[in-house]
């Protein structure tokens, strides 16, 4: 029997791939990681344990098969690792990236409840897919055969693009809407370039033009186009368009200058990596420099919103949460860098009102956590008395998004909502309300995260294969 690379993790230590040191990341927008060599990937994938129950897959809402794929690397077949990979995950090279697996994968993987340490998944996970694209090995979809139905979604965020990929491989024309002047929602204009630079998620979007997705960009349905039209021109329906609609702040002058969304704020940095013009920005209303910034949130938004402040050249930046840090919805391994870049958090504190116009400081409420809510989580109230003021230039709310109203404004109340704004959608087909209306992501579940909206995709994409074909769209790509 030939020996196995596996199991070294008794004898080889977990090694993630460098990380720049956080003078140097401070000063620009670059991914922070290093990517690793050859050898180290097959060194650190080695280390899975190959267990029988593989909690890391049963953890990835795509369910990838990460084993599988660690095997491959560990012994140098990194094609048919690439290969297995992109099998259920549309993007892994993105995932690979800004998924946060420490609560998904690599939070669960059984030799770290061992003690020995995770297998750095996401990074052989990256490796593998940007070594694809350097080899030569991701190609445009070349479906076996052609068909004349159609299918339009409304939204190019990942669960639209996601959902396009799957349905270009059986041959359905694929029509892309979207609001935006470039494909790729939060991936392009919500997500930082030091998590995510830019280049990776265009080249996806050209993959997917030259693997003959149609886009209309620019393009604002209710208003460039009717929600009627766009079921009329198609076979089926597919909404992905998330949600924008951010959360207001409580509190007397909240309605000062000087208090953005975080939406506005990371869509104009990210419009100023592609060097577009950005007004806002150069005017100062959307920049960070020189500024006393405060972040209100402590969601993965609010990361991305305190290390976009500090590159931007702020003069201090501060992360005001109402819970404690291990009571955060934000990724720890997040805050670990935004604190070795110089953010502050200031834990059990909330704003109370906000002094000036432009606003000039927030009076700040400290907090505690009291009994635990409907969910579990210890509520936090008010300590009486116990407040300050905290000088601010620039205020941030990061308090998370909602659903926008859409039956409203697309003039289709047949749609049907829950009591959050959400579409109503069938679980795993996403079917609405309306006869061949699909839809998937956060517009389905509420704010989440990147790979759900994946996942959503790909099963929409199956359930619309099944509606068109009955179930006989096993059509296979080149």
């Amino acid at each position: 029997m030939a020996k196995t690379p596996m199991l070294k993790f008794v004898t080889v230590e977990r090694d993630m791939p460098e990380k720049r040191a956080a003078e140097a990341r401070r000063e620009d927008f670059h991914e922070i990681y290093a990517e690793y060599a050859d050898e180290k990937a097959k060194e650190q994938s080695a280390r899975c344990s190959q267990c029988g129950v593989p909690y890391c897959q049963n953890h990835c809402p795509l369910h990838n098969n990460i084993p599988d794929w660690l095997l491959l690397t560990a012994e140098g077949r990194l094609k048919e690792a690439y290969e297995v990979s992109q099998a259920t995950n549309t993007f892994p090279e993105i995932c690979g990236r800004i998924c946060p697996q420490d609560r998904l994968c690599e939070g669960n993987c059984v030799i770290e409840q061992s003690g020995h340490g995770t297998v750095t998944i996401g990074s052989v996970e990256k490796y593998i897919t940007d070594t694809a694209w350097e080899k030569g090995w991701v190609t445009p979809v070349k479906p076996s055969e052609e068909r004349a139905e159609s299918v339009g979604i409304i939204g190019a965020g990942p669960g639209g693009l996601a959902a396009a990929d799957m349905l270009r491989q059986a041959g359905v024309q694929v029509t892309v809407y979207d609001r935006y002047d470039r494909a790729g929602g939060l991936l392009t204009y919500g997500i930082p370039g030091f998590k995510l630079e830019k280049p990776v998620v265009m080249r996806r979007i050209e993959q997917l033009e030259q693997g003959g997705v149609t886009f209309q960009l620019n393009c604002n349905v209710g208003e460039d186009i009717t929600f009627a039209e766009i079921r009329e021109k198609h076979d089926a329906v597919l909404i992905a368009t998330g949600v924008y609609k951010s959360r207001e702040l409580p509190g007397p002058g909240a309605g000062a200058k000087g208090i953005v969304r975080a939406i506005d704020f990371l869509t104009a940095s990210n419009r100023k990596s592609f060097g577009d013009e950005v007004p806002e920005f150069e005017s100062g209303e959307l920049n960070a420099e020189g500024k006393r910034v405060v972040v209100i949130g402590g969601g993965d938004t609010a990361m991305d919103c305190v290390r976009t402040a500090i590159r931007q050249g702020a003069t201090s930046v501060k992360c005001l949460y109402r819970r404690d840090r291990e009571n955060m919805p934000g990724s720890q391994r997040e805050v670990a860098n935004a604190e070795e870049e110089g953010v502050e958090f200031v834990w059990l504190s909330a704003p109370k009102a906000f002094h000036g116009d432009p606003v000039t400081s927030v009076k700040v409420q400290k907090m505690r956590l009291g009994a635990p809510d409907a969910t579990g989580r210890q509520s936090p109230e008010e300590i009486e008395g116990d407040n300050f003021d905290e000088p601010a230039d620039l205020v941030i709310k990061a308090l998370g998004f909602e659903a926008e109203d859409l039956p409203a404004l697309w003039g289709v109340e047949a749609l049907e909502v829950t009591r959050w704004g959400t579409i109503k959608a069938e679980f795993t087909t996403g079917q609405t309300s309306l006869e061949g209306v699909f839809a998937v992501g956060d517009i389905v579940r509420g704010a989440s995260l990147v790979v759900w909206a994946i996942r959503d995709g790909r099963d929409s994409a199956n359930a619309i294969l099944d509606h068109l074909y009955g179930g006989a769209h096993a059509v296979a790509a080149e």
